[in-house]
């Protein structure tokens, strides 16, 4: 097939997503890589992206995309661990903007002896995504990914920074776009840990959490957790894509190739319910990462605190270090109290971490 042919294949199916076809699993791979290794045009790439998720997605097509994303451009960093590996991340693009939760979450799970390969990128939506909080605490994005493996075997915790192990497509694709496609549901699935093999990806809607539980059952994911969170007195669309310490929590949990969804309440952690404005996002990356230092340092009484080791307690509960939530949420507040939390943030930064940029 020429050049030309190729291109008007894909408007095509363009055209066709846009009066509702549905593509099979073979046929997202093929598309997916196209647009991942930068095959189409740019105008195409950006239609074919906006026409598939304003048609949304079905779990076969976006488990195709999952295999392209996975073949083509995700780079492996392999963990020399018995036991549960855990990844705590968010889609982001969610209503309502919170400070930076799974970052400090997997630190503190960390600080509780649950190995941690945490990935995440720069903002999408809102203020600061887990890239830039971690750069702001002192982590050199640019490191290659033998370091963070490093750390993950030495310290039990390593960060994976989407721009490191996305090797070109999505990196490319998430530096430009502004707006939301099946990417958002694609990026916190990926899995750049060979052994990765629980998992807490909070969603910005409910429907996200039950496709991306889905699609993670699809893939061969022993253990999850989505969870979409909501702020009593607001409309339940605005959410947040964590556990919520301001009103329920919708979870999708995955055990065993088996979906139970369920709701929790701030009371079933142990904890108060908190107001909104007690977890909203700070006005830059460095205030939000400061939020971060200060629970870390010890503040671990408030509302900030509560909001981080609920997030913590759900990798600690997945992974099956704890039998329940409240329990989890105990380990949690012992990792920040005891100062393992931070001991985690410190190793980090010994292996991953950039001289230029000392966290403050």
């Amino acid at each position: 097939m020429n050049r030309e042919q190729q291109l008007r294949e894909f408007g095509r199916l363009i055209s066709a997503l846009s009066a509702g076809h549905v593509m099979s699993r073979e046929e997202s791979f093929e598309a997916y890589r196209q647009v991942i290794l930068d095959l189409q045009p740019e105008l195409q790439q950006g239609a074919f992206l906006s026409a598939h998720f304003m048609r949304n997605p079905t779990i076969e097509e976006l488990s195709g995309a999952w295999d392209a994303l996975d073949t083509f451009d995700t780079a492996k960093v392999r963990a020399a661990i018995d036991g549960p590996v855990c990844d705590i991340v968010g889609t982001g693009s969610d209503p309502l903007k919170t400070l930076n939760c799974s970052s400090p979450a997997a630190l503190i799970a960390a600080g509780c002896g649950l190995a941690v390969a945490k990935k995440g990128a720069r903002l999408v939506t809102g203020v600061s995504g887990a890239s830039d909080i971690f750069e702001c605490l002192g982590i050199d994005l640019d490191a290659p990914l033998e370091q963070a493996e490093q750390a993950l075997n030495g310290a039990g915790i390593c960060y994976l920074p989407g721009e490191a192990f996305l090797k070109s497509g999505w990196a490319r694709l998430i530096e430009s776009m502004r707006f939301t496609t099946a990417f958002n549901i694609l990026g916190p699935l990926t899995r750049p840990c060979h052994e990765n093999n629980c998992a807490v990806i909070g969603a910005y809607a409910p429907d996200v959490s039950d496709k991306m539980v889905s699609i993670l059952r699809e893939i061969g994911m022993p253990r999850a957790l989505s969870p979409y969170g909501q702020v009593n007195g607001l409309d339940a669309s605005r959410g947040i894509d964590e556990f919520s310490p301001c009103g329920p929590t919708r979870v999708v949990e995955l055990r065993d190739g088996e979906i139970e969804h369920y709701e929790l309440s701030p009371s079933d952690f142990g904890i108060r319910e908190w107001r909104f404005d007690d977890i909203r996002s700070l006005g830059t990356a460095r205030e939000n990462a400061d939020a971060v230092l200060d629970v870390l340092r010890g503040r671990y009484d408030g509302s900030v605190a509560d909001f981080f080791c609920i997030n913590a307690a759900a990798a600690l509960y997945c992974s099956g270090l704890a039998d329940d939530y409240r329990s989890a949420t105990l380990m949690a507040r012992e990792s920040v109290a005891s100062g393992e939390a931070m001991r985690k943030l410190e190793a980090l930064q010994e292996y991953q971490g950039s001289a230029c940029c000392e966290p403050g």
